[in-house]
C-alpha cells in the first residue's frame, strides 16, 4: 500500500472562483511553482474523465524541467478532481465552501524517490502559491 500525504488551505473566495483559478490554464501558469526561482510557462487541461492535464514546470535559469502529466479519473465542477499521474499514483483534490471561502485539500500518493516530508513542503508551497494568486485575483 502506498504512503498518502494530505496538504490543505483556505482560500478567501468562492469554489466557483477558486475551481476556475486551480483550472483554467492561463491562471495555472501563474501559480504552479513551489518557489520564485522555478515557472509553469505552459498548461493544458482537458477537465472531463479520461482527459488529459499537463503543466510544463521548470527552474527560470533553465537548469531543469519536466513536465507534469496526469489523466482524470473523475471531475465533479466546483467539488471534486481525481487523476492519475504517468507514474500511477493518484491525486484526489477536493474543494469545500465554508462561509465566505473555500477550503481546499489534496491527497496524494507519495513517490520513491523523495521523502514524504520532502514532498509534503512542496506541494503545500504550490497550493500556498495558489492561494495567494487566487486571494490577489480578488
Amino acid at each position: 500500500m502506498k504512503h498518502t500525504i494530505n496538504i490543505d488551505t483556505t482560500i478567501a473566495a468562492p469554489a466557483s472562483l477558486v475551481w476556475q483559478y486551480f483550472t483554467a490554464p492561463q491562471h495555472i501558469t501563474q501559480w504552479n511553482f513551489a518557489t520564485p526561482d522555478w515557472q509553469c510557462p505552459s498548461a493544458e487541461n482537458d477537465l472531463k474523465p479520461g482527459g488529459k492535464y499537463k503543466a510544463r514546470m521548470e527552474a527560470k535559469d533553465g537548469s531543469f524541467g519536466f513536465d507534469f502529466e496526469a489523466v482524470y479519473d473523475e471531475v465533479v465542477t466546483h467539488k471534486k478532481l481525481a487523476y492519475t499521474i504517468t507514474d500511477g499514483r493518484k491525486v484526489v483534490t477536493q474543494l469545500e465552501p465554508v462561509a465566505d471561502s473555500t477550503r481546499i485539500s489534496t491527497t496524494f500518493e507519495a513517490e520513491d524517490q523523495h521523502s514524504p516530508e520532502l514532498q509534503r513542503a512542496g506541494w503545500q508551497a504550490i497550493l500556498d502559491n495558489f492561494k495567494n494568486y487566487a486571494e490577489a485575483q480578488q
